[in-house]
């Protein structure tokens, strides 16, 4: 019943009380992204979607304007201390995740969750995907997921998925408030924001 019915209701209504905060918070940031690099305020990212949907991502812009796109060996996008691509603002949006705030929009329309794996990047052909990634896009994506809450960028891509297909086999109430407390704590503690380390899987749902 909660994955069918009891999880959009919820994104529906909190996305609705979060929107002046979030409205908020893009006119305090807006003309500092703008007056640092100026360009445009948001970052409108192409990303895969539930079943294999592509829909656009919104973001504030951390990055200079025309950034290439870098990658780690495992395919995964590079975030490092030392990205030349961001902006001094935005490492302070990125530190406290204030970047993904405009996606509560994604949350109210339907493209995303707030919790559930974090959407990639729209390439590759959907239909030659293995199961793993088949699987992971059987929920929405979400702002946090199960990874990002307790590891954050601190492990490799493979291990992401396989703990979003964790994520999808333990979809619960009770699962997704844990998450959305360890994000909170997770960007409190400014914790793993960049990959050092792999780390084992937490088992949080039961």
């Amino acid at each position: 019943m909660y994955k069918k019915f009891g999880k959009r209701l919820l994104d529906i209504v909190i996305s609705l009380i979060a929107l002046p905060f979030v409205g908020l918070v893009i006119l305090i940031f807006a003309p500092i992204i703008y007056l640092t690099d100026k360009g445009p305020v948001f970052y409108n990212a192409p990303r895969r979607g539930m079943n294999g949907k592509n829909f656009k991502m919104f973001k504030l812009r951390s990055m200079k304007v025309n950034s290439p796109v870098l990658k780690n060996a495992d395919g995964s996008t590079y975030s490092g201390d030392d990205d030349p691509r961001v902006t001094k603002i935005g490492r302070i949006m990125r530190k406290l995740s204030i970047d993904e705030l405009p996606q509560i929009l994604n949350v109210l329309i339907g493209d995303m969750s707030f919790v559930g794996p974090r959407p990639n990047l729209a390439t590759g052909n959907y239909a030659e995907f293995d199961e793993v990634r088949k699987k992971r896009l059987t929920v929405r994506p979400g702002i946090t997921g199960y990874s990002q809450a307790y590891f954050r960028n601190s492990i490799t891509q493979d291990e992401k998925f396989a703990n979003d297909c964790y994520y999808v086999d333990h979809l619960s109430f009770i699962f997704d408030v844990k998450i959305l407390i360890q994000t909170v704590l997770s960007v409190v503690g400014s914790k793993n924001i960049n990959y050092k380390e792999s780390n084992q899987k937490k088992d949080v749902a039961q």
